[in-house]
C-alpha cells in the first residue's frame, strides 16, 4: 500500500512538472520498471527476476552487458536510449554495487541502443546460454 501511494505521488508530481521528459533514472525506474520488479528491485522470482545482487556479477560476461537493454520490458519502454542507459546504470549501481566488478565501466548509450534494437524473444534461454539458469 505504501509503495502504491509513493508511486501515485511520483506520477502526480511528474504530471505537474514541465520537465517530466527529463526524469531522473530513479523516477524512470519507478515509472517503467517497479510495477513488476517492485520499487526496491526484489521482483517476484521466478516469474519476475530480482534486479538485486547478481546483475553485477553478470557484467563480467561480455554477452550480458547488453542483456538488460534487450529484455522486452527494457527494449520496449517508452523512454529514449539515453534515458534507458541511465536507468540500467542506476539499477546496476543502486541494487548491485556489492557485486559489480571493480573494473566495471558504465554502459554507454551506443551499447544500449545497439542491444535494444534486438529484443530477446526468450530472455531466460539467452540468460541460461551466457550466464546461468534462473
Amino acid at each position: 500500500m505504501r509503495a502504491e501511494f509513493f508511486f501515485s505521488l511520483i506520477l502526480l508530481i511528474l504530471s505537474l512538472s514541465e520537465t517530466a521528459s527529463a526524469a531522473s533514472p530513479q523516477i524512470n525506474y519507478l515509472l517503467y520498471c517497479s510495477g513488476c520488479h517492485t520499487p526496491n528491485g526484489q521482483g517476484s522470482p521466478p516469474n519476475v527476476p530480482t534486479l538485486r545482487g547478481e546483475l553485477g556479477e553478470m557484467m563480467v560476461v561480455k554477452e550480458m552487458r547488453g542483456y538488460l537493454a534487450r529484455v522486452p520490458g527494457s527494449a520496449q519502454a517508452p523512454i529514449d536510449d539515453a534515458e534507458l542507459t541511465d536507468v540500467i546504470n542506476w539499477i546496476l549501481r543502486e541494487f548491485n554495487s556489492e557485486t559489480l566488478p571493480k573494473s566495471f565501466i558504465d554502459l554507454t548509450v551506443e551499447e544500449v541502443a545497439r542491444a535494444r534494437s534486438t529484443i530477446l524473444a526468450d530472455p531466460n534461454k539467452y540468460r541460461e546460454t551466457f550466464w546461468r539458469a534462473y
